[in-house]
């Protein structure tokens, strides 16, 4: 299927219903400003983001508890100044948004145990998690970290931490000790939240080595408190430790701290490819401003939706869920695998939930492609309205898969964002039409533009993704980044006061969007973005191993293929034991979806004249391209360790490798 088909186009209505209708039909009543298109109203938000956001307060009765100033008290990059002299706080938002007799949160695991908890219940344990910090001495700014999958306990920790003015950072269990090391020692945690185990695929992991080992690695952790998840019957494993049940068993009176608009509301993580994870902060106001537009506005989420997103605790797209609860939305949270016990798990959790805005990967929907699963054939799907996609662009294969095997009168939206604004800033439009292998439009307020390297402005042409205006979910700072130089260095160093996000763009003549991957040498698996530093480092300390380099590259129908290539010791062979031994190292220490799926020997890594390795270069041969297309060989250290790679495209074009599915 061509990209541009057309697949899809909102009923009148659809239309006439929307939450982004009723915004605009607000605009016109209480601003006198008229949008006939979705481009006039785009055009009006990015062009003045003072007055936007402005309405975007008011639209949806952002509750302050002292005035703000003015909207945008500064309007350069980086640096703006949002709603200055406001004080609010996400939680009490997140927790009046619905009424309270309804379910606000569902939560199902992957052996089908299920849990609800209604709004009254929600804040009856939020109230006495709260207050168990406050009384152990956690205060306002200090950090309060968890290594919990996606379950209730992790959300009420979040809420509880962010009513009191603490700030909220979360790993999945998943992660190795040192990856869940290199993230909570930058933010020197005082409460540290744990599970003893999970389950993935119809295996149990025992994570309680690893807690004891981070409760040994974190010197700032004053109390840890368990939850006991894989072996509820079991005594604590932990001397000392907090049991969660005694946590919230409690009676307390929600109490909610106001603080500045500015105010740290979480620490989200880089990938972590050129040395440690960056800490990206984001603010309580910025969150709650951009993801009440991104989800109402863009999703067409409210009261009697039912929300869900295949993500876990270490990924952007939790905190994105969690924020369904600011729009009135029942967030229903999945822990376990998308294909166990058998691929159409996901597809199922619809029909078994009544779930209408579902979201997922785009690798998650190419496995479901390859595994042959007919989700409409199968399935009672009445209920679905809208279907996410994000992690990578979804291909137009993806698109068509979805229309001919999920549902025909579906809104399909692919997303693309980042952790960095913790939003989708590429998203749909319930006034657009979807077509195949485009993003239906940039976000109300997402001045995104395709640079050239002059930084001139592209139409219809591949450029870099730039953001030209400021949001108020930008980060506020990196931790530990005390002159803000690491910061200005990531985002503002290749075009002046504008944001260089490190993707490749095409935005079409139409306003819409395509994604063409990664500018970078990000590892993107199924979703979870890590760099290869983290692998990298999982692999220091092996005898056996000299060297090495990873890569992911993108394959068709929508995947990826990781090869990684090992310099050996002398008198070492890489043989089966020494391949398994590598992939389990990375398993354990980086999560198993980064387990490469071909481990090859090089006699050595090409590398720069400076000694850096050529991550990117490498990955553009093995999707076929001349060595002298992507890199100057002048520039490089030992231009004869190129070979193996292009020997490699080589044979690559005759037997493709195949894509290892998510999960697996």
């Amino acid at each position: 299927m061509a990209e541009g088909t057309l697949l899809w186009e909102p009923p009148e209505g659809v239309l006439r219903a929307s939450r982004l209708t009723a915004y605009r039909d607000w605009l016109e009543s209480t601003r006198a400003l008229q949008f006939r298109t979705y481009p006039e109203l785009w055009e009006w938000s990015t062009g003045d983001p003072g007055a936007f956001w402005e309405s975007i307060w008011e639209f949806f009765s952002i509750r302050s508890h002292t005035p703000f100033r003015v909207p945008l008290g500064d309007r350069s990059m980086p640096g703006a100044h949002w709603f200055e002299g406001s004080t609010l706080n996400y939680a009490e938002h997140a927790l009046e948004a619905a009424d309270p007799g309804s379910d606000r949160v569902v939560s199902v695991s992957e052996v089908g145990e299920q849990s609800r908890l209604t709004g009254l219940e929600l804040r009856r344990q939020v109230a006495a998690v709260a207050a168990h910090l406050r009384e152990s001495g956690v205060g306002v700014g200090d950090r309060v970290a968890a290594y919990m999958p996606n379950i209730p306990e992790a959300l009420v920790g979040f809420l509880a931490t962010a009513s009191i003015g603490g700030v909220w950072s979360s790993c999945s269990p998943d992660f190795g000790e040192q990856a869940v090391l290199d993230r909570f020692l930058q933010i020197e945690p005082v409460v540290l939240l744990v599970v003893d185990g999970y389950r993935y695929g119809g295996r149990e992991f025992d994570r309680r080595q690893i807690v004891r080992r981070l409760w040994q690695g974190l010197p700032t952790v004053r109390e840890l408190i368990e939850v006991p998840y894989l072996f509820p019957n079991e005594a604590p494993f932990i001397a000392g430790s907090t049991q969660w049940e005694s946590v919230v068993a409690r009676d307390a009176e929600l109490q909610v701290q106001a603080v500045p608009f500015d105010h740290p509301l979480w620490v989200v993580y880089s990938s972590g490819t050129t040395g440690l994870p960056k800490a990206i902060v984001h603010s309580h106001g910025g969150i709650l401003l951009e993801h009440l537009k991104a989800l109402a506005l863009h999703a067409d989420l409210g009261s009697g939706s039912r929300f869900f997103w295949f993500t876990t605790t270490g990924w952007m797209m939790w905190n994105y869920l969690v924020g369904g609860l600011l729009v009135g939305a029942t967030v229903v949270l999945y822990d376990g695998s998308p294909a166990h016990p058998g691929p159409d798990r996901l597809w199922r959790l619809i029909e078994e939930l009544r779930i209408t805005h579902f979201g997922t990967s785009a690798g998650h929907i190419a496995a479901s492609m390859q595994a042959g699963v007919r989700p409409r054939r199968d399935l009672d799907l009445e209920c679905l309205r809208f279907l996410g996609s994000t992690g990578s662009p979804l291909s137009p294969a993806g698109f068509a898969w979805v229309y001919r095997e999920v549902k025909q009168d579906l809104w399909l939206s692919s997303l693309s964002g980042g952790t960095d604004l913790c939003t989708a800033f590429l998203l749909g439009s319930p006034w657009l039409p979807v077509r195949s292998g485009v993003i239906q439009c940039r976000g109300l307020g997402a001045r995104v533009e395709a640079f050239d390297p002059s930084g001139r402005v592209l139409i219809d042409e591949v450029g870099e993704l730039v953001i030209t205006e400021p949001m108020p979910s930008m980060p506020i700072y990196f931790w530990g980044d005390r002159d803000g130089s690491r910061y200005r260095e990531s985002y503002f160093a290749t075009y002046a006061g504008v944001w260089r996000h490190g993707d490749w763009i095409k935005i079409r003549p139409d306003g819409g969007a395509v994604i063409y991957g990664r500018s970078d040498s990000t590892i993107n698996r199924h979703g979870v973005r890590m760099g290869t530093s983290e692998i990298y480092r999982a692999l220091e300390g092996m005898a056996e191993i000299r060297d090495c380099l990873v890569v992911d590259v993108p394959r068709d129908p929508q995947g990826s293929y990781m090869p990684m290539f090992v310099v050996v010791a002398p008198d070492v062979a890489l043989d089966a034991s020494l391949i398994a031994k590598i992939k389990l190292r990375i398993r354990d220490t980086v999560s198993p979806r980064h387990v490469p799926d071909l481990v090859m020997a090089v006699s050595e890594i090409p590398k720069t004249l400076s000694g850096k390795k050529l991550e990117v270069p490498v990955k553009r041969i093995l999707q076929g391209m001349r060595a002298s297309d992507v890199l100057s060989l002048e520039a490089v250290q030992n231009p004869q360790a190129l070979e193996p790679f292009r020997r490699l495209a080589e044979q690559w074009r005759t037997q493709p490798p195949g894509v290892r599915p998510p999960g697996s």
